[in-house]
Parts: structure tokens; C-alpha cells; sequence
């Protein structure tokens, strides 16, 4: 059972989810894009709530996570390439496209590293002696795998649909825009890491303390 304190914070970012979720599906700007991109937001939460009778995530990971969610629900209600603000930036500096979808996919990286990273420490996958390169190398890897399955669905989705995914795909006519993609959510994962680690470390040592407690 969730001590009472992560049990008020995990509801009342469930409750301005649901909320932004309910308001980002009102005249999006395309309909297909927006279930799309929703998707990932909307499974991870359901997996969240599911696990977490047995696996309760740091207070840490779950303000990330949510986060996470609320850049994707903002990416489905313009679309990646239409998100105001950015358009707004790309005019003042001239840039040649909105590159909402770079924040995305840093995130992408920035986020996800740290659930990985959580569930091989806390489910001891790892041997507890593993050394401070390999675990990190292994972090960056799975969530780079992640992001390469991503960009892979948008390219099943791209060949599926033809034009109509042009908006999921947010290439915004750059050839390199996969690998760019994929770049992003890597220096995000190593970011995370540099910045988080000890933070990270702190956070799972007490709810594992608690756990420990319920035990005895």
C-alpha cells in the first residue's frame, strides 16, 4: 500500500492528467495524430496504476513521467510540428522548422532512462556488484532501443497511411530527422543520468527503507 503522502500526489497527477487529457482531445488540430501520439501517454499511465499494488515508483520518476505525458498531450492537440510557442520561436530566430519535436524526444530520453534505470535496481536484475560503467551503458541502451521501436511504428504507420501520417511523422521535410530524433533522446538519457543519478539513488533507498519496514 502507498504511504499516504505518495498515494495524495500520485492521485493528483492522475486527476490534472485526466484532465489535460480531456481538454488536448477539443478541436485538435488532427484527429489521427492525436490518438497516435496520446496512445503511449495513455498506456504508460494504465501500466503505472496496474504495477503499482506490487511496484510503486519513486515520487522521483512519477512527477518525470508525468511530465512526460503532458509534453506528448500537448504534441497531440497541435501535432509536433504546429505547437505555437515553437512557431513563435522558430519566426524570432529564424530557425527552419518548429522543433517542438526535438523537446519530445529529449524528453524521450530524459524520462524513460530513469524508469529503466529504477526497475533494474529495485527488481535486482543486475548483479548488486555491477560497476558504475555498465549500468548507465545498459540505461542508455534500452532507452535507445525504445526510441528506435518508436521510429519504427512511425514508419509502419508513415507506409500504412501515406500522407496522412506526414503530421505524426513531424519530419517537417528533413531527411535527417530520424537520426536527429534518435540524437536527442540520447543526449537526453546521458543528461538525466549526470544530473538525476544521486537524486535517483536517494529516492529509491527510501522507498525501499519503507518497504523494508512493512516486511518486519
Amino acid at each position: 500500500m502507498l504511504p499516504a503522502a505518495s498515494r495524495r500526489l500520485a492521485l493528483l497527477l492522475l486527476l490534472i492528467f485526466i484532465i489535460v487529457l480531456v481538454r488536448s482531445s477539443i478541436n485538435p488540430h488532427d484527429p489521427f495524430v492525436w490518438f497516435l501520439e496520446i496512445f503511449p501517454a495513455v498506456a504508460g499511465v494504465l501500466v503505472m496504476i496496474l504495477v503499482s499494488p506490487t511496484f510503486r515508483f519513486t515520487n522521483l520518476v512519477t512527477i518525470l513521467v508525468f511530465i512526460h505525458c503532458l509534453i506528448l498531450l500537448l504534441g497531440a492537440h497541435y501535432t509536433y510540428a504546429e505547437v505555437p510557442f515553437f512557431n513563435q520561436l522558430r519566426d524570432i530566430f529564424h530557425f527552419k522548422r518548429n522543433n517542438y519535436d526535438k523537446v519530445g524526444h529529449f524528453a524521450q530520453g530524459f524520462i524513460p532512462v530513469l524508469i529503466v534505470r529504477e526497475v533494474l535496481i529495485r527488481l535486482r536484475i543486475l548483479a548488486t556488484n555491477i560497476n558504475k560503467f555498465w549500468l548507465p551503458y545498459i540505461c542508455v541502451s534500452v532507452t535507445l532501443s525504445y526510441s528506435a521501436l518508436y521510429e519504427l511504428i512511425e514508419w509502419a504507420v508513415a507506409k500504412a497511411t501515406g500522407t496522412a501520417a506526414d503530421a505524426f511523422l513531424g519530419s517537417q521535410g528533413d531527411v535527417w530527422d530520424t537520426q536527429s530524433d534518435m540524437f536527442c533522446c540520447l543526449i537526453g538519457s546521458i543528461t538525466a543520468l549526470i544530473l538525476l543519478t544521486k537524486r535517483h539513488d536517494r529516492s529509491i533507498a527510501r522507498v525501499e527503507q519503507r518497504e523494508k519496514k512493512k516486511m518486519k
